[in-house]
């Protein structure tokens, strides 16, 4: 058998900083595989497995421990600034010898190849294995840490380590939409990833005749209470949040036996934050989407952008949500519709991965 013939071994190194990371790298690796169909999976992240085994299937080997943080936060959508400085200052303390540590883990797994969504310890302890590595997402935490904390003393050195890590992988995959990254030397640009949901439009009717609408903020608790979340007529809420015991109209979404995609591209609207993978999934399904405005997220002006030109979305407050959201709903469906989005980022990565996949196989062939 030729070594080219031979499984190989994709290490999926995910920052644990909601489930986003986690969503956003799937469909890249379903398309992986359709290509290797024989490929051997690790994922290494704190996100819980049962979220993984749906979006990634259950054949895979998952290692729950990663140094990647990502930020510390107070919600959804508030930083704590302090507790994430000093979680940074810990991790760089000594950080050629957590480099080496994770390095070790690498070489007694030996994957073919690294990809990283975008934990830049694990590339830096790639580059220190000699195995290839490479970075894909829509942010990198070098410019967000140098966003947020850049003023602080000891900033420097951290962003040197951090730039020095992103920069050592065979390159950047940088998706649509994505925010700026003056600190990355090695970007290679690539299509929006992201899941198209199936309309199940009618598994909904079957249970709520009325309208649908799906409140979303992510793998990071909100600070928005659904005890005074308005109820409309005719508006059942599905969610990821608490559900007030006394509320008929609000349900948790995973007990209406749909996958988020597919829920997500089946109810009338999305309410949410700021996030890649439920922004890109409703601009796939052309839903319309109320989202609480981030303007501090380095990433929220192009994604901002980026949505409205695919479906109709309009920024509100939290506050505003919950006292005005009859009339909030009523300006987002007076927006004209836009045309939705396409989602050739996936083909793009796995294009780019397969071809490191199979390099070291066509080096040992020709040798």
């Amino acid at each position: 058998m030729h070594l080219a013939d031979a499984s190989k071994h994709l290490w999926l190194a995910l920052s644990p900083h909601g489930y986003g990371h986690a969503a956003m790298t799937a469909p890249v690796i379903h398309a992986l595989r359709r290509r290797l169909p024989d490929l051997r999976l690790t994922i290494q992240t704190t996100v819980p497995r049962a979220f993984l085994e749906e979006r990634y299937g259950p054949d895979f080997i998952h290692v729950p421990e990663i140094p990647d943080f990502g930020l510390k936060m107070v919600s959804a959508v508030g930083v704590d600034l302090d507790a994430s400085a000093e979680g940074y200052r810990r991790m760089h303390s000594d950080f050629t010898t957590l480099v080496e540590g994770e390095a070790e883990r690498l070489r007694r797994m030996r994957p073919d190849v690294v990809l990283a969504n975008v934990p830049y310890v694990t590339l830096a302890a790639a580059a220190r294995a000699g195995i290839p590595a490479v970075a894909l997402s829509s942010l990198q935490w070098a410019d967000i840490y140098r966003h947020y904390l850049g003023d602080r003393p000891e900033a420097a050195a951290i962003l040197a380590e951090m730039r020095a890590a992103y920069n050592s992988a065979r390159a950047f995959l940088r998706v649509t939409p994505a925010m700026d990254m003056p600190s990355i030397d090695n970007v290679v640009e690539i299509g929006t990833v992201a899941t198209r949901g199936r309309n199940r439009r009618d598994a909904l009717e079957a249970r709520f005749p009325g309208k649908v609408g799906l409140v979303a903020f992510g793998g990071i608790d909100h600070d928005l209470s659904l005890e005074r979340w308005p109820r409309l007529e005719g508006w059942t809420w599905a969610t990821a949040l608490d559900c007030p015991p006394e509320r008929d109209d609000i349900v948790p979404w995973r007990s209406l036996g749909l996958s988020f995609a597919d829920l997500a591209a089946s109810v009338d609207v999305i309410i949410t934050k700021p996030g890649y993978g439920t922004f890109t999934e409703a601009a796939l399904a052309g839903i319309p989407v109320l989202y609480v405005a981030r303007p501090d997220w380095p990433e929220s002006p192009a994604m901002d952008r980026w949505l409205m030109a695919h479906t109709r979305a309009l920024a509100v407050t939290a506050e505003s949500l919950l006292l005005q959201l009859k009339e909030q709903l009523h300006a987002l469906f007076s927006l004209p519709d836009q045309p939705v989005g396409e989602a050739a980022g996936s083909e793009d990565a796995a294009d780019f991965i397969e071809r490191m996949l199979l390099a070291k196989s066509a080096i040992c062939e020709r040798s």
